[in-house]
């Protein structure tokens, strides 16, 4: 909604949106950016990392989270709850809202509204906090997994805001390589084709981008928390970037590892809580002024840094008002490839004999979910889809399979 939206606030000639609607279109995406790294960790992650990848298959999942770590669960829980509130309030619903229209808004926010999600918002900002914290001591507990699991090196991109500080809603394309270089800094996302070119490939319908200047072959790269963090000079808000500059020194060099996603994706759920209370103190949240409009043109991109990466929305329209060209460049597919490497990096890593375990198998879905991806949008798959994993030998032949479906 909202990257559809400011690529159609170009089409309408609004590049510059009224503060009450701008606010209140980053006070929903913070609060998304809050609900699904609450979901993502609490529900799908803590099962594997406080119980361990080779757990008994049926305390492995939230049910067995909330018998034994009840705080942790219902932390999550009411962090996502929160979550959703916000987006309930902002876009009219909490799930496919539509409040963000092109130009702004076509819903404001009350003052009662405004005082329901203030009332709650300091225990937020402590849930977050401890967040943080529990995934760091995890990390602390045990470098070896932590440090080197599925571990990869890779560029990374993802907007970054006025400053370099980290922003979710807007700014500028930066990409760093697996040194953490710069090697592209300051794009209008307007021009993100003259960066990226998207590779297509037989075997399977999720595209391919990489670095056009680099080439397919070594100019793919990673998006999502790992990426923002490192790539950001600063975050705004106090508490955040004190962990963020922890992070940051923790690593003799960029972090590679896919485990740090969960690190660095609860120091951005506590920079949304942050930034939620700000804009919850902030009068011109209340506005009322929230649509505008300019001069029309036929073609408009937006990009925002969604929970899993940097996502592009690109559409041309004719003079009738109907879309000729769609291009969705989803943050999944941007990881395609730094999967694909994560699953290579755990199967030389825990891969013996003949067999594959369900151990094993897990241990594959724990490289996959550190990136948080969402296959089906990536993949436009109906349903679904179920894990394959096929043990070949040198000569082609299948030694043994595995599936959970």
């Amino acid at each position: 909604n909202l990257a559809a939206s400011k690529a159609f606030d170009i089409i309408v000639g609004a590049r510059q949106l009224t503060p009450a609607a701008e606010k209140i279109r980053r006070l929903m995406h913070y609060g998304q950016i809050l609900q699904s790294h609450a979901l993502h960790l609490y529900y799908l992650c803590t099962p594997d990392l406080l119980f361990g990848f080779d757990s008994d298959l049926a305390l492995r999942n939230i049910v067995g989270v909330a018998q034994r770590y009840p705080d942790a669960a219902k932390r999550g829980i009411l962090l996502r709850k929160y979550g959703q509130e916000i987006i309930r309030i902002t876009s009219g619903k909490r799930v496919h809202g539509t409040g963000a229209i092109p130009g702004g808004m076509n819903k404001g926010v009350s003052r009662e509204e405004r005082d329901i999600l203030k009332k709650d918002i300091d225990e937020i900002v402590a849930w977050s906090v401890a967040s943080v914290q529990m995934v760091k001591d995890l990390h602390r507990q045990n470098p070896a997994l932590y440090d080197s699991f599925g571990a990869f090196r890779s560029g990374m991109m993802s907007l970054t805001g006025k400053g370099g500080a980290l922003d979710f809603y807007d700014g500028t394309l930066r990409v760093r390589d697996q040194q953490g270089a710069t090697l592209f800094d300051g794009v209008d996302y307007q021009h993100y084709e003259s960066l990226i070119q998207e590779e297509v490939k037989p075997w399977t319908y999720m595209k391919f981008p990489y670095l056009k200047s680099i080439g397919s072959r070594d100019g793919w790269y990673r998006v999502g928390p790992l990426s923002r963090i490192q790539n950001c000079d600063f975050i705004a808000t106090p508490m955040a970037e004190q962990e963020r500059r922890e992070f940051i020194a923790y690593s003799d060099g960029p972090m590679h590892a896919p485990l740090g996603y969960h690190w660095a994706r609860m120091i951005e759920l506590l920079h949304a809580a942050e930034v939620i209370r700000d804009l919850l103190n902030d009068p011109e949240l209340l506005g009322t002024d929230l649509v505008t409009k300019g001069k029309r043109v036929s073609q408009g991109v937006g990009v925002i840094e969604a929970p899993r990466g940097t996502l592009i929305h690109h559409y041309q329209v004719n003079d009738d008002d109907l879309v000729t060209m769609c291009n969705l460049i989803v943050s999944t597919t941007h990881n395609n490839q730094a999967m694909n490497e994560a699953i290579r990096a755990v199967a030389r890593q825990y891969l013996s004999g003949n067999e594959i375990t369900e151990g094993l198998l897990n241990h594959i879905e724990v490289a996959i979910r550190a990136f948080d991806p969402c296959l089906s949008c990536a993949t436009h798959a109906i349903g679904k889809m179920p894990l394959i994993a096929e043990l070949i030998d040198a000569e082609g032949k299948l030694i043994h399979s595995l599936t959970r479906d």
